[in-house]
């Protein structure tokens, strides 16, 4: 009997159809098994797959997706990209801890350059490994035309300025930025001029308030109603800059005022980063004469960045000429709370870190402090709110001057493929004072445009799928 079954089994088993080909995977990438948050739709759930073809959201689903590349997302949170809408032109040094940090667009909306063109071809001559983007710089503006920071612009320097302003937009900047405690000679003629141009071109306006304390003359709530009569009288959308340090001991005032604003129909939107310290270089005009007085701080609450030396007056005055950024302990905790539950308010680190590391630390940690501190110990925001705050309100702040901001800031299908994948429970900021250069952890993957710019092992840095962002001419 054995000698007649085996080849029965042969004849069997030659029989038997072949496999199928497994088939082919549908998309570039797949994040399986992700807890999506996406404040724009409100979706918040687990167990989903994401399939990305290209640089877009192609499916959201909650069966299994097949993707040429895989990454799992289990026990996960994956969100849009950060947006950091108060930055500073990339560079080759800072830009790594933005992505550590979980930036997938970096926003030089303090200030970009003058001559936004020039600034577009210069960063285009190297790839980045986020998306970038910027406004037009009145501060730098001025210094071009060799306008002194204490003088008004003559009505000829004035139209110049004009005329760099409309040029730089028609140039694809995606604002308009201005400084007057920075150019405290800037007069109301040459606020509103600039306000206009903005208006023409739909573009918001960025500014940093000309006043900062509640001393009078010239208190916060000046400064507040300055760029809050600049949007009425010109129909500007306005954004107040890193406003704990605009109003910092009047917070309650200030977030009335702007909500009161917005009531009558103004666009108004605010940032704030999340330290109860404040930095600029000591050269600036935000330290001159009665500085102590009007922040209610000495020599010892200024701190060298990047080091551990406080300050006496002798070397106040050898590290003012030198230009060096101190850090000032001067934010209370109250104004900081105050400002992220704020409507309107987003996030905007107001910094990227620069070669020597005389820097702030939020250049390194401003989005993974706000989920570290702010969501995770504190419970000031929900993971949800404050995940609004870094991606859809600075994206939506945007959109009216560069429509393709619609697709950022969002998990949907057709959306960016921008995505930042962590451990709300391990996010965690490392820069410090002394240390700013100390990245975050906890923020296991980056993805830029559809590409893996960041693993769980770090950056990786022949990943560079950045790309500009520009508005159309």
């Amino acid at each position: 009997m054995l000698k007649l079954r085996a080849p029965l089994l042969v004849l069997l088993l030659a029989a038997r159809p072949a496999p199928a080909p497994a088939p082919a995977p549908a998309f570039d990438l797949v994040i399986r098994d992700a807890h999506v948050m996406d404040p724009a739709s409100g979706l918040d759930r687990a167990g989903l797959w994401i399939g990305i073809r290209g640089d877009s959201i192609a499916a959201i689903a909650d069966t299994a997706l097949g993707g040429r590349v895989v990454v799992d997302a289990a026990g996960q949170v994956v969100a849009p990209g950060f947006i950091d809408v108060l930055s500073y032109s990339p560079n080759a040094y800072g830009i790594w801890n933005k992505l550590a940090d979980g930036v997938t667009t970096n926003l030089a909306m303090h200030g970009a350059a003058a001559d936004i063109g020039g600034w577009y071809r210069g960063l285009g001559r190297t790839r980045w490994p986020v998306n970038y983007g910027g406004a037009f710089s009145d501060p730098n503006a001025r210094e071009r035309l060799k306008i002194n920071r204490y003088r008004a612009a003559s009505p000829e320097q004035l139209r110049a300025l004009v005329a760099l302003a409309e040029q730089a937009l028609r140039d694809g900047a995606l604002g308009v930025a201005m400084s007057p405690e920075y150019t405290p000679g800037m007069t109301t003629d040459e606020v509103l001029a600039m306000a206009r141009v903005a208006a023409a071109h739909r573009a918001p306006v960025f500014f940093h308030a000309r006043y900062s304390d509640t001393i009078p003359p010239g208190t916060d709530a000046e400064g507040i109603h300055e760029i809050l009569e600049a949007a009425r009288r010109t129909g500007a959308a306005v954004h107040v800059d890193h406003i704990t340090s605009a109003a910092t001991f009047d917070m309650p005032a200030a977030l009335d005022s702007l909500a009161a604003a917005r009531a009558a129909g103004v666009t108004v939107t605010a940032c704030v980063y999340p330290y109860d310290y404040w930095a600029t270089n000591l050269n600036k005009a935000r330290f001159d004469a009665g500085w102590q007085q009007r922040f209610g701080i000495s020599y010892a609450d200024l701190q060298i960045a990047g080091t551990t030396e406080r300050l006496t007056a002798e070397s106040f005055r050898r590290y003012r000429a030198a230009g060096k950024l101190a850090v000032a302990y001067a934010i209370p905790d109250t104004a900081v709370v105050l400002a992220l539950r704020a409507p309107g308010v987003m996030i905007g680190s107001d910094a990227i870190l620069n070669p020597g590391n005389n820097n702030h630390p939020r250049g390194s940690g401003a989005f993974s402090r706000t989920l570290a501190v702010y969501v995770r110990e504190r419970g000031t925001l929900t993971l949800m709110d404050a995940i609004r705050r870094m991606s859809l309100l600075p994206a939506q702040a945007l959109e009216a001057r560069d429509p393709a901001m619609r697709r950022k800031g969002r998990i949907a299908v057709g959306a960016d493929a921008d995505l930042v994948i962590f451990d709300p429970a391990r996010v965690q900021d490392r820069a410090t004072v002394e240390h700013p250069e100390l990245a975050s952890t906890g923020i296991a993957w980056v993805i830029v445009s559809g590409q893996i710019a960041l693993d769980p092992r770090g950056p990786r840095r022949n990943v560079r799928a950045g790309r500009p962002v520009r508005a159309p001419a």
